[in-house]
């Protein structure tokens, strides 16, 4: 597999999981009061462009992470 791609999937790969710690611990405690809102809409409009932004370029690790991220 190409070392361009391999960089883009690791890449993808820890970006789409960065918010899963997150979403433990406040399973686990059944608390979300600290979790900031504004940070979780603008993940999801730069998600939302970096999807678009994919799909215009094809490029499939790009689109893919950024559709799990939503």
């Amino acid at each position: 597999m190409d070392p361009i791609v391999i960089s883009g999937l690791t890449a993808a790969t820890f970006t789409t999981v960065a918010g899963l710690p997150q979403l433990i611990k406040s399973w686990k405690l059944k608390e979300t009061k600290d979790i900031s809102l504004w940070m979780y809409i603008l993940n999801c409009v730069g998600s939302s462009l970096w999807l678009a932004y994919g799909i215009l370029i094809k490029d499939l690790p790009l689109m893919f992470a950024q559709t799990l991220s939503l």
